[in-house]
């Protein structure tokens, strides 16, 4: 499959039948023990939004290949499939839509109302060049944040050494890049153009 195969707004991730993987990335004092203990310490705030990304390489050109000062520690966080399409089933563009919202009005009530933001931006191949389609990235806060660190998570791995020898070569990037595939969105979603729009 070419680029040009690829629909423009596509979630890919790694998941299983019952979980998907997303990645963040942390300075030390929070990636570490998050990584160790399998669960965000105390200093994790679920009060404030966290990002998540199903794309690994969009988390690589985040945080620079783990090198971007308070993005050193990548995480690979496993959640529960049902907790995702929730997040995705309640989230709501960061932005103005035509297609996708009734009008700004509706819009910026669902913003006011919803614990998800999305966002869409331009994925990354192996090199951290743009790509012509999207990837989707999460902001979680009140109640998904909580959900999140609390009822979702099944697990939690450092992925920091992966991501540093990655970045060496493009080739051992592309050798090693975590498989992801095409994940449906969930029916009620606002995320893409409504139908006819």
């Amino acid at each position: 499959m070419t680029a040009d195969d690829v629909p423009k707004l596509q979630i890919r991730a790694l998941h299983t039948a019952d979980t998907v993987t997303v990645y963040q990335a942390y300075r030390p004092e929070i990636g570490l023990p998050a990584a160790r203990d399998g669960k965000f310490p105390s200093s994790w705030s679920r009060d404030r939004m966290t990002w998540i990304k199903p794309s690994f390489l969009w988390m690589m050109y985040r945080c620079g290949w783990a090198r971007k000062e308070g993005q050193e520690v990548v995480l690979a966080v496993e959640i529960r499939r049902e907790g995702f399409d929730w997040a995705l089933r309640n989230a709501v563009l960061s932005h103005y839509e035509r297609q996708v919202h009734p009008d700004k009005g509706a819009w910026k009530q669902q913003l006011k109302e919803s614990p998800v933001r999305a966002q869409w931006d331009p994925e990354r191949d192996v090199r951290l060049r743009p790509l012509p389609y999207r990837s989707l990235q999460l902001g979680l806060s009140g109640e998904a944040a909580r959900r999140y660190a609390d009822e979702w998570l099944v697990g939690i791995r450092n992925v920091t050494p992966l991501a540093r020898t990655m970045s060496g070569s493009a080739e051992t990037a592309a050798l090693l890049m975590p498989v992801e595939s095409p994940y449906p969105i969930p029916k009620g979603a606002r995320l893409t153009p409504r139908e006819g729009a």
